[in-house]
């Protein structure tokens, strides 16, 4: 009886959202970075969303990119919000639509997939949960007194890339250091605008020719061409090193070629992977790689970060 009521209960909820007057927005704003994620457009959600809402009709724009209009009334648009309820196993989404009180307008179906892949699994849960917006026949209405564009806007999805000329304003330069395409089989954004660096280039002329330095948003990095002197000893690498503390226990789950390491939440930390040496493993992570070792009984994840080797403890249990 009481799985019934619930059921109930959401069926109606469902349909008094999908009762919703969506031809009084004029917007679909979707945000770089959802909650939840440390990327902007990890694993190309937003891309991906932005497309499928702008395929079905709706003026689709970036949060960081807004119209005058919706600038000086932010009501006249609704706001995506990326609900994750994921599992071990399964990745769910529900889409969200919030007016600018931050009150939910129209929630969707939940959208699923048991693909292992995260990309993957997160296009066809999206996807999934974007077939609740099929049935709605959008075509937004001006309000009383509003002032109609003098030109219509066209959205294309073939050659959905942003590129600018080189100007010497750096303002303007970044438009040019953001590539995106959004079309239906890619969805894909990456920012090169630079940022701010602690790490200090040489100053003379003849030291210049030997540094190789990349900061920006996407990409840190900081090479010496000068020729060094190598100082290996009982296996580890030579440079200056880091410790870290351990990110809690983790668990080992058996791959076919490695195991995958859970926390409690449970969330995938690393993915550690066989070697041609024992209790040597191949590291990778979301947004780092490197191998994870065991050295008196402890084990240890060492990669690089900012030029420098970061060795951290690690608690697992197998």
């Amino acid at each position: 009886m009481k799985i019934i009521v619930i059921t109930v209960f959401l069926m109606v909820s469902f349909i008094g959202s999908s009762q919703v007057n969506m031809d009084d927005y004029k917007y679909i704003v979707v945000p770089k970075r959802f909650d939840g994620f440390r990327k902007e457009n990890q694993h190309q959600t937003s891309t991906l969303i932005k497309y499928l809402f702008s395929k079905k009709g709706f003026l689709t724009i970036y949060d960081d990119n807004l119209p005058v209009d919706l600038s000086i009334d932010r009501c006249l648009g609704l706001y995506v919000d990326l609900i994750e309820n994921s599992s071990m196993f399964t990745t769910k989404t529900i889409l969200a639509l919030k007016d600018c009180k931050g009150e939910e307008v129209f929630l969707s179906e939940e959208g699923k997939s048991k693909n292992k892949d995260y990309k993957g699994a997160f296009n066809e849960a999206i996807t999934e949960a974007f077939d609740s917006f099929e049935s709605l026949n959008y075509t937004y209405v001006p309000k009383e007194g509003e002032k109609e564009e003098e030109a219509p806007v066209t959205v294309s999805f073939k050659n959905d890339i942003k590129k600018v000329v080189e100007k010497p304003d750096l303002k303007r330069q970044q438009d040019r250091l953001v590539e995106e395409i959004s079309t239906e089989e890619v969805q894909y954004y990456k920012d090169r605008t630079p940022i701010e660096t602690d790490i200090k280039m040489a100053e003379s002329t003849s030291e210049k020719k030997t540094v190789e330095q990349i900061a920006t948003k996407d990409e840190r990095s900081f090479k010496s061409m000068e020729p060094v002197q190598t100082d290996y000893k009982k296996g580890e690498l030579a440079g200056s090193t880091v410790s870290k503390i351990s990110r809690g226990t983790l668990y080992a789950q058996e791959l076919p070629n490695g195991y995958q390491l859970v926390d409690s939440t449970p969330k995938i930390q690393l993915k550690i992977f066989k070697s041609s040496m024992p209790n040597v493993y191949i590291a990778k992570g979301d947004s780092r790689d490197g191998v994870v070792y065991t050295s008196d009984g402890k084990w240890f994840f060492e990669y690089h970060e900012g030029g420098q080797i970061v060795k951290e403890e690690l608690n697992i249990k197998f």
